[in-house]
């Protein structure tokens, strides 16, 4: 299908063919102007568009399809404010634990028993921090997390008001381990909530938010509890606790949704009772009343929305976490955290005592000293989760491929997530060398604080990493998978904490923080196990389930 050109008058040129070398025609008339012929080909009208490089939009073919729903109908500072709620929340855990250690030497006057007696107050608190939030992690993930938190707060403030006019030191020991029944479950809650509102990639953030929080509560407890402990005496740190956490029930009440995604899915979906209701849960679905998708829910029986399961009410089962122990992967992960934990729980339990009776500290000068850690924990959970998010997205980028993801197989999780944990670990082990032989040649008070605010900053920042993984190691039982990891942590710190003194007695400091060190020297082969191995346990994982 092609046309004609036009003929035209052209001077001669090379790429022309002359009318002289042509038959029939004559050379006296080759140097005038020639009469050129020009074909233009001109392809025909085309049958179909240009091809354009850009791939269509589905919905130019089908404008009835729909996006993909959100993860959360959740906006990025209402996360946050979720996130702030439960993070203010799990403080009290921390800090109902370290308020109390500069009230040591006056609860064993008041009580006329043995510092010994005492400390056994503190390792029956972690052992409780341990069992019970096995019970309400498993509660929080089948029944939601509204339910677990009204316990949670009236546990606290039940056994806080008891203490505070109990006489008798066999009183204190129970007491203490209700405290720490109700107090433990609000960190692994606030995990839970986090998972179910937030994405990978915004998730580190949120946790190092959470985390923040209840490093804050290790240098404010011991100030609070000193100030209040010379001012006011020992019983006014649980009227304390009393008015705070009273206070915080209070706004958790008002302002805390259900966020339990197998109630209430990405939060669009309405859960009958008045334990799930809040403010903003009321204003939502009056806002929304009549739409598709807002159905009710009734927890123990049959679902109204069609297409979902029966679910029933059963008691929990503290047993749950097992499955979470079993899973290798996520069982190294825990090992890292509780190696971690116990070893600062045993540096902190041991300040108190160690700076009255090495530099002759008042009270609140003793629970001043606890500050350098809380502010170094408060900085490293905070940048650390920045890191994470950050690292997250980088590792995406890297693979080319905006679908790359956790959920991709071959996805670097582990060695994601532990970036830079060689680098903690040893900055941890340095620093507890350091408090022993700072203690043992009685150093400048500010030596010892220094160590204190590198080991603080580091173990944080590894809780954090740490924290991260296990939430996306467990994304369909998040609370559960935090209750075995406080299981297992809790349970080393407290022997720990046990054995600190008569370390302390028999070997001197340095050799006893010297152990510690040791231990945590632990992580560098458990850090490699897991990214070196990671992956391959969670495919094999994921072709059992299939």
């Amino acid at each position: 299908m092609a046309s004609l050109g036009t003929s035209v008058l052209k001077p001669p040129l090379t790429s022309s063919t002359p009318a002289s070398s042509r038959p029939g025609t004559s050379s006296a008339n080759s140097s005038a102007p020639e009469l050129t012929t020009t074909i233009t080909i001109l392809p025909s009208k085309p049958d179909f568009p240009p091809f354009d490089p850009k791939p269509p939009m589905q919905n130019d073919f089908n404008p009835n399809l729909e996006p993909p729903p959100p993860y959360s109908i959740f906006s990025p500072r209402q996360k946050l404010v979720v996130t702030l709620l439960v993070s203010f929340a799990a403080m009290f855990s921390t800090l109902s634990s370290f308020i109390y250690y500069p009230a040591l030497v006056p609860l064993s006057e008041s009580f006329g028993v043995s510092l010994g007696l005492i400390q056994l107050t503190i390792t029956s608190y972690l052992i409780m921090a341990g069992i019970a939030p096995a019970f309400m992690g498993d509660m929080a993930d089948q029944s939601g997390r509204r339910p677990v938190y009204m316990l949670m707060f009236s546990l606290m403030i039940s056994a806080n008001v008891g203490i505070s006019v109990v006489e008798r030191w066999e009183g204190l020991l129970v007491l203490r381990m209700v405290q720490s029944a109700g107090g433990s479950g609000l960190y692994g809650g606030g995990y839970g909530v986090i998972a179910d509102v937030a994405v990978a990639e915004e998730r580190g953030g949120l946790v190092g938010v959470l985390l923040l929080m209840t490093d804050v509560a290790t240098s404010l407890g011991p100030v609070v509890g000193g100030g209040l402990t010379q001012g006011l005496g020992w019983r006014w740190i649980f009227w304390f606790l009393v008015i705070l956490t009273g206070s915080w029930f209070i706004v958790i009440l008002i302002f805390l949704p259900e966020t339990q995604r197998g109630l209430v899915g990405d939060g669009s979906r309405r859960v009958e009772g008045w334990v799930y209701q809040s403010f903003w849960s009321v204003f939502y679905f009056k806002k929304r009343k009549g739409k598709k998708g807002t159905e009710a829910v009734v927890v123990g029986e049959k679902m109204e929305r069609e297409g979902e399961e029966e679910r029933k009410f059963r008691f929990p089962n503290p047993l749950a976490c097992l499955p979470v122990l079993a899973d290798r992967g996520s069982l190294v992960v825990i090992l890292i955290t509780a190696i971690n934990y116990a070893v600062k729980a045993a540096l902190q339990t041991s300040l108190d005592a160690q700076a009255t009776e090495i530099y002759g500290l008042s009270y609140l000068q003793a629970g001043l000293v606890y500050l350098p850690s809380g502010v170094g924990g408060g900085f490293g959970s905070f940048f650390a989760g920045r890191f994470v998010d950050w690292n997250y997205k980088r590792t995406v980028k890297r693979g080319g491929d905006e679908d790359f993801d956790k959920n991709s197989p071959g996805f670097p999780l582990e060695k994601t997530r532990l970036e830079g944990v060689y680098t903690l670990h040893a900055i941890t082990v340095l620093g507890i060398i350091g408090y022993g032989l700072a203690l043992k040649f009685r150093a400048h008070l500010a030596v010892t604080l220094l160590m204190q605010l590198l080991t603080g900053t580091s173990t944080a920042a590894t809780f954090v990493l740490c924290g991260t993984l296990l939430t996306d190691l467990n994304m369909n039982r998040s609370a559960t998978a935090q209750a075995a990891s406080n299981l297992v942590r809790c349970l080393f710190a407290g022997g720990a904490v046990a054995v600190l003194q008569p370390m302390v007695e028999h070997v001197g400091p340095a050799a006893c923080f010297g152990i510690y060190a040791g231990i945590v020297f632990l992580c560098f082969p458990l850090a490699w196990i897991v990214q070196r191995f990671g992956v391959a346990w969670r495919v094999a994982n994921s072709n059992k389930q299939e």
